[in-house]
């Protein structure tokens, strides 16, 4: 967990709060459905935006966690022309590790702090660099068949040497260890 940690006992007993806080596809923090624009509590958020042991995303607010609802992964990326990634947060994603496509053509890059969403922004600038088995650029045909998740089309297209890989939306959750809709116990 990033941000301010407490002492054990030093803050009352502040109930969660569920509901509130939301992170869109495109990075935006969402407080009761309203974008935050604020400069200052934008760079609170995301100071304080880690997850549990439970992989629950949340912003430590003095005693309270705020749980916050995903619209898809806990991270949103944004893509350097070098390949680096930034964070919805403005911290320093590094490089990928793992590149994934789901069924509807979400791009989804796993880092070192996790997976994230490629912010559809950077689409054209991640496509553009997407090459098949033999270098030249990848095609419509080879693209589509990644998204539709043909057995063909498995490490048949390849970005920045990583190859695309298939993922179903459903199964990203579990696959990579978050839950985008916590739930009050």
């Amino acid at each position: 967990m990033s941000g301010l940690a407490a002492p054990p006992g030093s803050w009352p007993d502040v109930p969660a709060c569920y509901g509130w806080l939301s992170l869109d596809r495109r990075g935006r923090w969402r407080l009761r459905e309203e974008v935050v624009r604020h400069p200052g509590l934008l760079a609170y958020l995301g100071m304080n935006y880690g997850a549990d042991e439970a992989g629950h995303w949340l912003v430590h607010n003095g005693p309270q966690r705020v749980y916050v609802e995903l619209d898809y992964t806990p991270w949103v990326w944004r893509l350097g022309a070098d390949g680096s990634l930034t964070a919805h947060t403005g911290g320093d994603g590094g490089y990928p590790t793992a590149a994934f496509v789901d069924e509807d053509g979400v791009v989804l890059l796993q880092s070192v702090l996790g997976v994230g969403v490629l912010d559809d922004r950077d689409l054209a600038l991640f496509l553009g660099a997407c090459r098949g088995c033999g270098g030249e650029p990848a095609t419509e045909a080879e693209l589509f068949d990644l998204v539709a998740g043909a057995a063909s089309a498995a490490a048949s297209v390849f970005w920045n040497a990583l190859p695309l890989q298939p993922v179903r939306r459903e199964e990203v959750g579990a696959r990579f260890g978050f839950v985008a809709r916590p739930v009050a116990p």
